[in-house]
């Protein structure tokens, strides 16, 4: 695994990371205790750890803190990065408190390195949710202050509202796919070192089944569509792709999506080819 500083924190993540968000069923089977698939998706969150992922993404809303939990228990907490998330209606000063203590007991840990605003709630003035957040930085509950699905505007204001400490990352949905971050909400974190979480690395799975288009760059490097699409985002500086883990197969996978580099003539080719008119 080759590992990268997260934004501008002398903190080295995974180049590639963990999504632990699986689909509706899921979020609402693991309220009860039910999570279908749970040791499948325990399996492949144990892969990649044992592979050197240790940027693991999960949210409150998910349902999947438990699992999280389940799967880190054995390795040192050093060596983990651990995002979750606040969601939406749960912005407010205390709301969200009570709901970082919540995640913490899920997850079983006394803080998070990654604490990350779901959704931005107009009927909340980020400024009251960023001083929450840099109070938890105070007390030790939390390492970095982060998005999730903020505009560029929105993601000035984020900026501008903190007081004392810089906001670390953003993480939103971008692929070779999925470009339009690329106008002006990418240029801004790079200028302003903040880390780019991409969600969707393989636009739900449409990159993932180019064979046939990508057939002379897949027999060059010898690499699967899937890999020349997470290595893509893999290489941009600040940029971490955070694939689903559900399967260990998968996982295995993406943990070959790192460790080589493409030409830029072939990164430009892969462009070309799976941009929307590709």
């Amino acid at each position: 695994m080759i590992y990268k500083p997260f934004g501008r924190h002398e903190v080295n993540v995974s180049s590639v990371g963990m999504g632990t968000y699986y689909d509706p069923l899921w979020i609402v089977t693991s309220r009860i205790g039910l999570g279908r698939g749970w040791a499948e998706k325990l399996r492949a969150l144990r892969e990649g750890l044992q592979g050197g992922m240790n940027l693991i993404d999960t949210a409150e809303i998910y349902g999947s803190e438990p699992l999280v939990r389940e799967a880190i228990k054995d390795y040192p907490r050093d060596q983990l990065f651990i995002a979750t998330k606040v969601w939406s209606n749960h912005l407010r000063r205390e709301a969200l408190i009570r709901a970082l203590e919540g995640s913490l007991r899920r997850l079983g840990l006394s803080y998070v390195d990654l604490y990350q605003v779901h959704f931005p709630n107009p009927r909340v003035p980020i400024s009251e949710t960023m001083g929450a957040m840099e109070e938890m930085v105070e007390k030790g509950k939390i390492r970095f202050i982060g998005i999730s699905n903020f505009s560029l505007k929105q993601t000035e204001e984020a900026v501008h509202s903190l007081k004392k400490y810089e906001l670390a990352s953003i993480q939103i949905n971008y692929s070779l796919s999925h470009r339009e971050p690329e106008r002006d909400l990418i240029p801004y974190c790079q200028r302003e070192g903040i880390a780019v979480l991409a969600y969707y690395p393989l636009a739900h799975g449409k990159l993932s089944l180019m064979g046939e288009k990508l057939k002379p760059l897949t027999e060059k490097y010898g690499k699967t569509p899937s890999q020349l699409a997470l290595n893509w985002l893999a290489s941009k500086p600040n940029v971490f792709p955070i694939p689903r883990a559900s399967r260990s197969e998968h996982v295995r996978e993406n943990l070959g999506a790192v460790g080589w580099e493409m030409s830029d003539q072939d990164r430009k080719e892969l462009e070309k080819i799976t941009g929307d008119g590709g």
